[in-house]
């Protein structure tokens, strides 16, 4: 049985946690990521979590809610592109 295709999305969800945040932008430039923004607030939250150390908490925390209220913005961006964020097949209108 061939291996299943993993959607570059998926990929990054799931291994960003392992970049750093100069790892994870070189991934996003090279794959010409920086046109989704959902990828953009990946680097972003990367990036705050790079620097929480050396921030206060309550600045960490107002930094954390902007960025779901960024995340909330996009809204159901992924409707109509299933297949290319999630792989496999859109589902079907029944």
């Amino acid at each position: 049985m061939p291996a299943a295709t993993v959607s570059p999305l998926t990929w990054v969800w799931s291994k960003a946690m392992d970049l750093d945040s100069d790892a994870l932008g070189r991934y996003i430039s090279a794959t010409e990521g920086v046109s989704k923004p959902w990828l953009l607030l990946q680097l972003r939250l990367k990036k705050l979590q790079d620097d929480r150390d050396h921030m206060e908490p309550a600045a960490y925390e107002a930094a954390i809610a902007e960025l779901h209220q960024a995340l909330m913005d996009l809204g159901e961006w992924w409707v109509g592109r299933e297949a290319e964020v999630f792989g496999g097949e859109k589902p079907h209108d029944d």
